[in-house]
């Protein structure tokens, strides 16, 4: 178990990284969205385009860059969305079990479908080179390609979480009843 729990450490600590990253996108994001109102009405009144599709594509492929690598981030953080009703009542071990089952029968089958219909779509756009079909578009193959990164990286977060999980039954952690976290 000390070795499931240093490589759930190295996973947790690599999500870490990501979702800090793309927080820091979050800003780029409204940096570009400021940019492309301002771009355009300004434009307007001097005669000049100062705002192209490329850049109001780069402020959507941003936002999914936000989604799609904050997923992990946000189940390591135990923050996604759940109905409370029975769970916040539950004891950590039963939580634990609850959990590790959603994980198990729920969380990483999901990922693994996603990965597996959308496979097909993003070798076919990496080999015709897809782009946007807008005049001044940016390149779609790149973005497809991180829906299949995202949901990777959120498979190996739900292990963490499992191992995590299977050391809370074993009692060699605990979980942090405020928030849910589990901790060394």
């Amino acid at each position: 178990m000390d070795i499931l729990l240093k490589i759930s450490n190295l996973i947790d600590a690599w999500t870490e990284r990501i979702g800090r990253l793309s927080s820091w996108l979050v800003l780029v994001m409204v940096i570009l969205g400021v940019w492309n109102v301002v771009g355009r009405f300004l434009g307007r009144m001097i005669g000049i385009n100062l705002t192209s599709n490329a850049y109001i594509e780069a402020q959507w492929y941003i936002f999914d860059l936000v989604f799609l690598l904050g997923a992990a981030y946000t189940l390591k953080h135990n923050e996604h969305v759940r109905v409370d009703i029975f769970y916040s009542n539950w004891q950590s071990k039963r939580k634990a079990i609850a959990d590790l089952v959603g994980t198990i029968f729920f969380l990483i089958p999901f990922c693994i479908m996603v990965i597996i219909f959308s496979w097909d779509s993003v070798i076919a756009s990496w080999q015709i080179w897809e782009t946007s079909p807008d005049p001044g578009g940016l390149p779609r193959y790149p973005i497809k390609t991180m829906i299949i990164v995202a949901f990777i990286l959120l498979i190996f977060q739900g292990i963490s979480q499992a191992i995590k999980n299977v050391a809370i039954l074993q009692g060699r952690l605990e979980m942090q009843e405020e928030n849910h976290d589990i901790s060394l």
